[in-house]
């Protein structure tokens, strides 16, 4: 694990630390998953998901950190997506895509050349219920994070969030939020593989924070109904997966879809026109300097 004081919960056996350890999770993909969805960084925190398994593969094949190596391959494959990105005959798509591609192939590589004693399908789905006090010693550490960054610099994220060009014009910089944004969504993708995996992350953290978006106006209630939901998502998918038999990982990320799709039902009924109503409300999104407005079907 990463060099932090591990959490030590004598009192908790093994299916406590895993309670223990979705509700941090949830919490912190909840409140990251705004800024990814707000951001409209969907398809590159699934790039990302994935692109962190050749990290995890190749710190158990030299026996270090997992978390570890899949930090220091976030960093590396963020640092190339910003300069695929930066090409302008590419875009940020076509380096999500490569990505994606590239990193899971080459994780898959790694382990087919050198043979784990480890399972490597627990670096794809997690594995929750293995999770020790080092685990939720990172997790809580990235969600301190978090909110730090929600707390000191959230006008700036939202403001060039959905407005970019008149960040720009008032003399502010947009790499810099856009900086903070990635390492703040890596931080948590690597925080959260104990407990969804490299490919399971991406539902934690998009599904909650889009959810939220559909039944909340104000951005300032997303940060606060989608960890919540984060968390619900990860504790009824953790009882689930005990009740029913069922893996862990893959539960979680059920429950949390299932919460979006009841969202956007809800979102359906409550923006359906009343008879004689010509044209449907917009739904308005109050973002500090600027305004999110999308229009409901």
């Amino acid at each position: 694990m990463l060099d932090l004081p591990a959490l030590d919960f004598p009192a908790l056996d093994f299916f406590g630390l895993a309670m223990l350890e979705v509700v941090l999770a949830g919490a912190l993909a909840g409140l990251v998953g705004v800024l990814v969805v707000l951001r409209e960084r969907a398809f590159f925190t699934m790039s990302l998901t994935h692109a962190t398994f050749p990290g995890a593969v190749a710190a158990a094949i030299l026996g270090v950190s997992i978390p570890l190596g899949a930090a220091v391959a976030a960093v590396a494959l963020i640092a190339v997506a910003v300069g695929i990105g930066r090409i302008r005959s590419q875009g940020p798509a076509v380096a999500s895509g490569i990505m994606l591609t590239a990193g899971f192939a080459l994780g898959a590589f790694l382990q087919s050349v050198a043979p784990l004693a480890i399972d490597v399908e627990s670096f794809l789905v997690g594995q929750v219920l293995a999770v020790t006090g080092a685990d939720l010693a990172l997790t809580a550490a990235v969600l301190a994070v978090a909110l730090a960054v929600w707390a000191l610099a959230g006008r700036h994220l939202i403001f060039s969030s959905v407005d970019e060009a008149g960040y720009r014009r008032a003399g502010l910089a947009p790499w810099l939020p856009e900086t903070l944004a990635l390492a703040t969504i890596a931080g948590t993708v690597v925080a959260i593989m104990p407990v969804v995996g490299a490919i399971l992350g991406v539902a934690l953290i998009v599904a909650p924070a889009a959810a939220a978006r559909l039944l909340v106006r104000d951005w300032r209630w997303m940060l606060v109904l989608a960890p919540a939901i984060g968390i619900a998502s990860g504790v009824l998918g953790l009882w689930a997966s005990r009740w029913l038999d069922l893996a862990a990982g893959g539960a979680i990320a059920l429950v949390a879809a299932l919460a979006y799709g009841l969202a956007w039902l809800v979102h359906a009924l409550r923006a359906r026109p009343a008879v004689g109503d010509a044209v449907p409300a917009a739904v308005r999104i109050p973002a500090g300097h600027a305004t999110i407005e999308t229009r409901s079907p």
